[in-house]
């Protein structure tokens, strides 16, 4: 397989973001992030105009048959660059345990968001985290009083806040070497559209579900003075405007409008069309990042699935990045969904990585996104 250099729309990149400052332009809707979040906010709603970012989850420290080896990276083995934009995982750690829900210590998660902001590229963490009532997992959705449980003058809020607090340690130690705050993008609450986590739309009322994403940033901004987050609304399957925007909890908590989608049959292409065009054009009607925060896709059986299925579908629309979900390096209840040697899909995913519409990181790390 033939990987070529790209370079097309690099110069036009670093034009249209050169007069985005802090000082000017739209700001996050947190009034006091810091310096490097605005520019981050700023850069990525510029972006999105030139082209779609790409990004994988726990990229950086296991794949397909390895684990904690540096500078490795199964994307990067098929198309010789790295992803733009890097996603982690936050579970477990309200708990106070060392390691995520996926066996990746929190110490090494640190670490590799240090490393990422140091290249340039975009972190974006989500937290499946336990369910505070019942003590189970995010996945339990045995109680429909969770949510409400948490919320002021519930039997869990105090132990909800201690979780927010641990939360909270751990996004305060997310500096750089000179001890710049780092920005990430911050996704709970995720795929709520669905019933499958205890904050799901079966499980809690809509006024509920949006009292704890504005009791979440109150206490994580207002209390606990964290000002480096993007905070980033992710739905699952969607479709309408009216469904999506539901349990939205309001433009002045956040920044990113997102959703969740997985290649589970043939109404995949028309389905990502339509949600991808209801968020690019909401998003933009509130000067808001929109973004595909997670997908997959059956790459081990169809083998054009990132040119013909994922990029033709989001090529018209203007969104700031892809994710795709992570390659489990041990026993998971999925296949990997991303690239990597010796899948069916990598000569195509290679065409892929070379369009001059997709991002990764070589382009970003020029385009100076945090100045």
């Amino acid at each position: 397989m033939q990987i070529i250099q790209k370079f097309s729309g690099a110069l036009v990149g670093v034009l249209l973001l050169a007069g985005c400052t802090a000082d000017q332009g739209p700001v996050p809707a947190d009034p006091l992030a810091t310096r490097e979040t605005v520019n981050l906010y700023q850069n990525l709603l510029a972006l999105q105009k030139e082209g779609l970012m790409f990004g994988h989850q726990d990229d950086l420290v296991y794949g397909v048959g390895w684990v904690y080896e540096v500078g490795r990276s199964d994307v990067k083995e098929v198309c010789g660059d790295y992803p733009a934009v890097y996603g982690w995982e936050l579970g477990h750690l309200e708990l106070g345990e060392p390691y995520s829900l996926d066996s990746v210590h929190f110490d090494t998660i640190r670490s590799k968001i240090q490393e990422v902001y140091r290249r340039g590229g975009v972190n974006t963490v989500s937290w499946h985290l336990r369910n505070p009532l019942t003590g189970g997992s995010a996945w339990d959705v045995s109680s429909a009083e969770a949510v409400k449980s948490v919320l002021p003058g519930g039997g869990k809020h105090d132990l909800y806040l201690g979780y927010l607090d641990k939360l909270a340690g751990f996004l305060l130690s997310l500096k750089s070497g000179d001890g710049t705050f780092i920005p990430v993008i911050f996704r709970p609450y995720h795929e709520h559209t669905g019933s499958w986590f205890w904050w799901g739309k079966n499980l809690c009322t809509v006024e509920e579900y949006k009292s704890l994403w504005r009791m979440t940033v109150e206490y994580l901004r207002d209390t606990k003075n964290i000002h480096h987050l993007l905070y980033a609304y992710s739905t699952d399957r969607f479709s309408t405007e009216e469904e999506y925007l539901e349990r939205y909890p309001g433009d002045d908590v956040i920044d990113m409008m997102a959703f969740d989608l997985y290649d589970r049959g043939p109404d995949f292409p028309e389905t990502l069309k339509n949600c991808a065009e209801t968020v690019s054009r909401l998003a933009a009607a509130r000067t808001k990042i929109g973004a595909v925060s997670e997908t997959g896709g059956p790459i081990a059986t169809q083998t054009d699935w990132w040119t013909a299925r994922l990029l033709e579908t989001l090529r018209p629309i203007s969104l700031s990045y892809v994710l795709v979900w992570r390659n489990p390096w041990q026993g998971a209840s999925h296949a990997p969904f991303g690239p990597h040697p010796g899948n069916p899909s990598a000569e195509d995913f290679v065409l892929f990585y070379n369009d001059p519409h997709t991002l990764f990181q070589k382009e970003v790390t020029g385009r100076n996104l945090y100045q």
